[in-house]
């Protein structure tokens, strides 16, 4: 091989190199574009109350909108809610149609190898409901009471555990099922996930239902652009700030009935 042969693949490879590494100097990072254009374009749910669900007046709203303004008054930029489904909530992140999601996001494996999550800023609980007269704070208060729950579900295994021998556990084979004996009044409480109970309450207002005890708890975290370090420790940040103040308890308080409490970095 001559000098000349080997300086031209030289050359050749260093070209290449510089080639590839163009995209990453030129690559304004999501923090710097969302201050650049004062937008931050926030995926959140429209149809999962009470976390997000489109009000009376067409308008989103609910714990997850809720926080998306929350993020965007503290940056100072205008908040875009985009809404997505669980199916696509990840997608719109990977293909930047949104630069954050908060949408119920649990934290798995398998999600944390496309995406990074910010630390928890909500619960997402199963638990059990029943009218404000109910004398329910434990689960030793359900012995006597008829309990509705869906069968084999979180809430079903949960229940079972703890519930006295003689509570009267009714097993449905559906949600819907379920919440129609506890409305129709066929049984005191009911055991489900916080959002098909807050879905029941928004639609049974007539009921007085209300939070009594937690079943199981799983916190929910905000999706970030994987390598979007700046983007993730500044909600960190927003999020950190909100726990000290109390305004991510009062947000919890307002649509799940109970405070965030102690919630995972």
């Amino acid at each position: 091989m001559t000098r000349r042969t080997t300086l031209s693949k030289l050359a050749a490879l260093a070209t290449l190199a510089t080639t590839a590494l163009l995209p990453l100097a030129a690559h304004a990072d999501a923090l710097d574009d969302i201050l650049a254009k004062k937008q931050i374009n926030i995926a959140v749910p429209t149809d999962f109350p009470p976390y997000g669900f489109v009000g009376t007046d067409l308008k989103p709203q609910g714990l997850d909108v809720d926080m998306a303004n929350y993020i965007g008054a503290k940056l100072g930029v205008k908040v875009e809610l985009v809404p997505v489904t669980s199916a696509n909530r990840i997608p719109y992140l990977q293909t930047k149609k949104a630069d954050l999601v908060i949408s119920t996001l649990g934290k798995n494996p398998e999600r944390a190898a496309v995406i990074d999550f910010t630390a928890a800023y909500s619960p997402f609980f199963q638990a059990v409901f029943a009218p404000k007269g109910t004398a329910i704070k434990t689960a030793a208060d359900l012995a006597g009471k008829t309990v509705a729950v869906t069968r084999g579900a979180i809430e079903d295994m949960e229940l079972t555990k703890i519930a006295p021998a003689s509570a009267d556990i009714k097993r449905f084979e559906d949600n819907n099922t379920t919440v129609s004996a506890f409305v129709s009044g066929q049984v005191q409480a009911i055991a489900t996930g916080a959002s098909v109970a807050g879905n029941m309450m928004a639609r049974n207002p007539q009921l007085g239902a209300e939070y009594k005890f937690v079943l199981k708890d799983s916190p929910n975290f905000i999706g970030v652009g994987k390598g979007e370090d700046k983007l993730r420790l500044k909600v960190n940040e927003i999020i950190a700030g909100a726990k000290a103040s109390g305004d991510i308890d009062k947000m919890a308080q307002k649509w799940l009935g109970r405070p965030a409490g102690t919630l995972p970095e």
